[in-house]
């Protein structure tokens, strides 16, 4: 995949913005706070999924305006093709001049890996970020596992709302019976993209981290649930009496999650930080590998002020490897790239190029 045009208007510190890029190395280069990390954003968020910072649709907008506007021309699988998105009081995308259901539905249409120093601590973070990870990962190669995940998350908030009175009214069960159902509906058949996913993971991250650690160490991923292979009804109904007092929803796929071995011993444990980091860098390497493997071309790999974290050895496989596809990378000092031999260095100051 490649993108070759970038519009921004009215998005965080830029004002307007036009952007063409190389069809390999492009190096964004700038100050901290002069907008780097919101092009890359921009980029990111044409492939359907949420901001990678977390942030919420209204705080796109620049300040004192009303409205944003990101973008992009790109190709993929040889077929040219236009995406815009378009935030005020609400997010609207376009694809190809077409008004889209919602912004998630770019997903599989456009592909991007995004690399951010916040990802150098998945392994040592809480689950909900690992989760995070396969679920972004997962939506952009089946889109329609975006709204399984919708549906899923709005029938756990549902039983959380009513569970609370479980022990005060026992004939609510006939309420929680339909949650509950959609629940282990929803649930397994998240279970079952994870697994899937994390089975084609392994044989990309074993490979390149092997790489990385120049072939003295091996690293697996495991999914680890609390509903063992399925999640049924009955799991559910018995956590009741447990859930009632706490307001939540004990067993389900939103409580699982995906733990590291190292030459069979936990990374999050007993690993070094420089293995922790490998293992970041390698999973994010291996997504790109796994969207190659699917959906027939590599995804644009943006890696957004992440070159200074890490030390050269690792610094230098990420440029080697990606060497055959278009790649976005900002950094604070050109002298990082000074022996580039051809790509593109754009210069941002204040929101716009130099």
């Amino acid at each position: 995949m490649k993108v070759n045009k970038l519009e921004i208007q009215n998005f965080r510190n830029i004002t307007n913005l036009n952007l063409e890029f190389d069809p390999e190395i492009n190096v964004i280069c700038g100050e901290n706070a002069q907008g780097k990390t919101n092009i890359i954003e921009a980029l990111w968020l044409f492939s359907g999924a949420k901001s990678f910072r977390n942030s919420k649709d209204n705080e796109f907008i620049k300040f004192e305006q009303q409205k944003a506007k990101i973008y992009t021309e790109f190709e993929m699988l040889g077929v040219k093709n236009q995406a815009q998105i378009i935030f005020d009081d609400k997010k609207t995308a376009f694809l190809n001049e077409k008004k889209l259901p919602s912004s998630s539905t770019l997903a599989g249409k456009y592909t991007a890996v995004v690399f951010s120093p916040l990802d150098l601590t998945l392994v040592t973070d809480g689950p909900d970020k690992r989760r995070r990870f396969l679920d972004t990962a997962i939506g952009q190669l089946y889109p329609n596992y975006i709204e399984i995940l919708r549906n899923y998350s709005r029938a756990v908030m549902q039983r959380n709302k009513i569970i609370k009175d479980y022990r005060y009214d026992k004939t609510i069960s006939i309420m929680l019976d339909v949650f509950e159902t959609e629940i282990v509906d929803m649930g397994n058949k998240i279970i079952s993209y994870r697994k899937k996913y994390i089975e084609i993971l392994n044989k990309y991250v074993s490979k390149i981290y092997n790489g990385i650690s120049s072939g003295k160490e091996n690293v697996e991923i495991f999914y680890i649930s609390k509903n063992e292979e399925i999640l049924n009804i009955e799991k559910l109904i018995t956590s009741r009496e447990i859930d009632m007092f706490t307001s939540t929803t004990s067993v389900g796929p939103h409580r699982d999650d995906i733990i590291f071995k190292i030459n069979g011993i936990s990374a999050r444990n007993f690993g070094s930080q420089g293995q922790k980091r490998s293992i970041a860098l390698a999973l994010k390497l291996a997504g790109a590998e796994v969207i190659k493997e699917i959906s027939g071309e590599y995804p644009i790999c943006l890696l957004d002020d992440v070159m200074s974290e890490l030390d050269e050895n690792r610094q230098n496989y990420i440029l080697n490897h990606i060497r055959n596809w278009q790649s976005f990378i900002t950094c604070c000092d050109t002298s990082n790239f000074k022996n580039l031999m051809s790509g593109k260095v754009i210069k941002i100051k204040s929101g716009g190029v130099i």
